[in-house]
């Protein structure tokens, strides 16, 4: 009988340690603070993944503000997803470095219906090809150009600012030919830099502005709106190839959960972002000559049209809904 017991006993503590042993941790890191649209996106993806899987995947969110860093750990699978900006991507998907072609969207339900179309989908299948998966397009924003040092109203505010940028030749060049001086550097030295006088300014959008609390180091702001940038949801292959059907569809779900949640954030960031940094002391400048702008990237443009599929670049600037 006591044998017997021991028996049960042990057949029990089996019973109560398998939920447990069966329980699968995944890893999402992301560059921003947990109170901005990356990180209710990431909240999104944890919660409706947990929910879908009935706790069998628990993911944790870290936050990892070098996001080339972050893109190389999750292809080789030290950890499973990130949510990086394309800043970063474009040195490992050339192709996706077409979307931050300055003024190529008209506005954000023009950036959001590409990026949802065919044609940000057959974007997102050519990661494969660089030993990631493109999960989803996600959302930073249109950036905007700020700077301790004037105004900026035009092109020629821009000359001779030193300009921190993405690492990103296509942001680099349109820089470079307004006459500024680009400073590529990862975000995470992006603050140090500015305190301490290294760059003027730098570029990104409303939502990042204000969680990273940029006005404490910059005075101005401009809404340039020059370019609209993209955030995107990468896996890990590995990861990604072993979840059987109902496990990915659980994965899928939560990707829409994520980019629900991150849009819905940048749009209420922009509606209220730059009140907020007027608030925080900011000089904002609303009027910004836009025109002047384009026509002086006109050189710049010419040698996109070179650089990437010119058919391309015009059904994007043509998308309409439906289309």
């Amino acid at each position: 009988m006591r044998l017997t017991r021991r028996f049960l006993a042990a057949g029990l503590a089996a019973a109560v340690a398998a939920p447990a042993a069966a329980q699968t941790n995944v890893t999402l890191t992301h560059a921003l603070p947990l109170d901005s649209h990356y990180g209710v996106g990431a909240v999104a993806f944890k919660e409706t993944v947990e929910r879908l899987t009935n706790g069998r995947y628990r993911v944790t969110i870290q936050r990892n503000d070098n996001e080339r860093e972050a893109i190389e750990a999750t292809q080789i699978g030290t950890q499973e997803f990130t949510i990086t900006s394309t800043g970063p991507v474009g040195n490992f998907i050339p192709d996706t470095l077409v979307l931050d072609i300055p003024f190529l969207f008209r506005d954000y339900a023009h950036a959001r219906g590409v990026l949802d179309s065919a044609i940000g989908q057959d974007l997102l299948a050519k990661f494969s090809a660089r030993g990631l998966v493109g999960v989803a397009w996600m959302e930073n924003g249109f950036r905007n150009v700020t700077n301790s040092r004037r105004e900026v109203a035009g092109p020629a505010d821009v000359q001779g600012l030193k300009i921190r940028t993405m690492e990103n030749p296509v942001h680099m060049r349109a820089f470079q030919t307004l006459g500024a001086l680009p400073t590529p550097m990862a975000f995470s030295e992006l603050v140090p830099a500015l305190q301490q006088g290294t760059v003027d300014g730098q570029e990104n959008p409303i939502p990042v502005i204000v969680a990273n609390n940029l006005n404490q180091v910059q005075r101005y702001l401009s809404l340039t709106r020059h370019v609209y940038s993209p955030a995107v949801l990468i896996g890990n292959p590995a990861f990604w190839n072993r979840l059987n059907a109902a496990d990915k569809a659980a994965f899928q779900e939560a990707a829409k959960a994520a980019v629900k949640a991150n849009r819905d954030r940048v749009t209420a960031d922009e509606q209220r972002g730059v009140t907020l940094l007027r608030e925080r002391g900011m000089t904002v400048r609303e009027s910004v000559d836009t025109a002047a702008f384009q026509a002086a990237l006109a050189p710049a443009f010419e040698q996109y049209r070179r650089q990437f599929d010119a058919a391309l670049i015009q059904r994007i600037i043509d998308w309409k809904p439906g289309s």
